[in-house]
């Protein structure tokens, strides 16, 4: 048997115009976790998607148990001992998880004859890998961790034996973290191999045995986690020195410019989503929002952007009550609004760039006022965008869907910040962006709040939240479960906050 699982020996692959694998060579170790990183379109996840069989490679060859092996679908890959956890589940919420993980299972049997059999072996694993799964339980009745824990049984019950999780902590609490990796160790005693793919250089330096780091698609270094470190790494991947921490001056008392009152919210099935959320935040505070996905935090932002109704509750900009005011006009009175969803509800993504950049604005860019689009000035402010927040891309014609998600995120909030706003709701900053792209964003962030911005900071990843917020509120199955002061948090207890396990006594409204 081969000490390597698997050699991805100079794989290349090209997209018109790009290339995205530059012969690159990759070998995971038996029962090791290997974790790969680089920038946004650094071809992490092109190699990736060659080694799964959503591509094919242009050259070079794939070794699994020193074999040679030609992959050409997910179905093969799964076969041959290969699963991927994606980052949005592929799981059926109204069934359970027995019902879940017989799906497409070739037991020679029906899916539903073969339950039985399903449920013995969820049982069985889940007590050798101390799982916690519970097959009969509903997917839409568990936490984000557990269904998470749920894709690794998937895959374990087909036999996988080499794993790719994709960006696996990204909507976990840290107890959830620290269990995943307890999980993750405890799979490679028995001899399977993990790669991770990840932004989190703690996570690496603390959980990996491996890193490989690309960069516009060669391999720039692998080498052991002991013998690295996370300055090393993100210089590596970026190509230069990059700040961890963000520089800025604390808060201090200004006017109160944005005030939420007992908000009440429910969804399109009638359930409430937002229970007597309240806060306020000043010129130039950032309030944090933290919380496990799922937990009201888009539907807040929805709500306070006006994409959502209220059912009960009161919001003011500056003084002037917009409960009621339309998206329009909250974006007149000053407000600006960055979504999580960036492809369907932040950018129209068969227009092209020029044309995104202008969204919310078409009055100001018409000659004579309010008649005829003035293309060349369009044009014009489209590429100071692009040269000011660094997006790639060819030129502004290029259609917005084409755009990464990094570059498609970094274009939205070169539009929403260049409105100079009074209010900021920002969802999600970071997600999918490099560390190099994550530190500008951050900078651009705390830029807003010194230039007197009230910025509500919607966020899963804690290290953003703790690093930028001058306040933090978390969120609960909708309702406030305290405020917290930044500098001055106890993570064991923001952990517990954000499962709904423990409560601050919240100050009076």
């Amino acid at each position: 048997m081969t000490e390597n699982v698997l050699e991805m020996k100079c794989i290349t692959k090209s997209f018109p115009g790009v290339l995205a694998n530059d012969c690159v060579n990759l070998a995971i170790k038996r029962g090791e976790i290997h974790a790969l990183l680089g920038e946004n379109g650094a071809g992490k996840t092109t190699l990736m998607n060659i080694l799964y069989g959503l591509y094919g490679r242009d050259s070079g060859q794939i070794l699994y148990n020193g074999q040679p092996i030609d992959i050409r679908c997910p179905q093969e890959a799964i076969s041959a001992g290969i699963g991927m956890v994606h980052q949005e589940f592929m799981l059926i919420k109204p069934f359970t998880v027995a019902e879940n993980i017989a799906l497409g299972l070739d037991t020679g049997k029906s899916p539903f004859l073969a339950l039985d059999e399903v449920r013995k072996r969820i049982i069985e694993l889940s007590q050798r890998y101390n799982l916690a799964v519970d097959p009969d339980a509903k997917v839409e009745h568990l936490s984000v961790g557990v269904q998470q824990r749920v894709e690794i049984v998937k895959l374990l019950v087909r036999n996988a034996q080499l794993l790719i999780l994709d960006e696996p902590t990204a909507v976990l609490t840290p107890q959830e973290i620290d269990g995943l990796f307890r999980i993750l160790r405890s799979l490679t005693k028995d001899n399977c191999s993990v790669v991770f793919i990840t932004h989190k250089l703690n996570e690496v330096i603390a959980s990996t045995d491996t890193v490989t780091i690309l960069r516009d698609g060669k391999v720039i270094a692998s080498k052991p986690t002991k013998e690295t470190n996370p300055n090393e790494l993100a210089r590596m991947m970026v190509g230069r020195d990059v700040m961890f921490r963000t520089t800025k001056e604390p808060c201090g008392i200004g006017q109160s410019l944005f005030e939420v009152q007992d908000l009440h919210a429910i969804d399109d099935r009638g359930l409430p989503v937002l229970n007597g959320v309240t806060f306020e935040i000043c010129e130039g505070e950032i309030l944090g929002v933290a919380g496990v996905a799922g937990n009201g935090q888009t539907e807040l932002a929805d709500v306070l952007a006006g994409i959502s109704k209220t059912m009960r509750g009161t919001i003011r900009l500056d003084g002037k009550d917009i409960t009621d005011s339309t998206i329009a006009q909250r974006r007149s009175y000053g407000m600006a609004y960055v979504p999580a969803d960036r492809r369907e509800v932040g950018s129209f993504i068969s227009l092209d760039i020029a044309k995104n950049t202008i969204m919310g604005r078409l009055d100001e860019f018409t000659t004579p006022p309010g008649i005829f689009l003035d293309n060349r000035r369009i044009i014009q402010h489209a590429k100071d965008l692009i040269k000011e927040y660094d997006v790639r891309t060819p030129n502004t014609s290029v259609l917005a869907g084409k755009l990464s998600g990094g570059n498609l995120q970094k274009l939205l909030i070169s539009r929403e910040f260049s409105r100079a706003p009074k209010v900021l709701i920002i969802e999600q900053p970071s997600r999918g962006l490099d560390v190099g792209a994550t530190e500008y964003v951050r900078s651009k962030i705390i830029d807003a709040k010194q230039k007197g911005t009230a910025v509500l900071l919607i966020s899963s990843e804690l290290d953003e939240i703790l690093d930028l917020s001058d306040r933090i509120i978390v969120l609960h199955k909708g309702e406030v479960m305290g405020t917290l002061q930044g500098g001055e948090v106890d993570i064991q207890n923001l952990g517990l906050m954000m499962a709904g396990t423990y409560q601050t006594e919240l100050p009076p409204n």
